[in-house]
């Protein structure tokens, strides 16, 4: 079994965090928030998205959704 995909944010593009999810890793993404630095980690467990922060867990019914959360939170490099 392969082991999470650990990334800073940025350093991949949303495709590459999709694709990951789509295997059945999750993604576990460096990021800074209000100057502190957090983890956030990404899942897909075959119907649902999920996003667990350092103060919640949100979920996405949908990939398009989920891109669109990538996105809005900079977990992803533009290209």
């Amino acid at each position: 079994m392969t082991g999470p995909l650990r990334v800073d944010a940025g350093e991949v593009t949303a495709d590459e965090i999709l694709v990951a999810l789509g295997e059945g890793r999750s993604v576990v993404v460096s990021t800074e928030v209000l100057g502190d630095d957090h983890e956030v980690t990404l899942r897909h467990d075959g119907d649902q998205y999920y996003c667990d922060t350092p103060t919640t867990l949100h979920t996405h019914d949908t990939r398009e959704e989920m891109l669109q959360c990538i996105e809005k939170h900079g977990y992803a490099s533009d290209s």
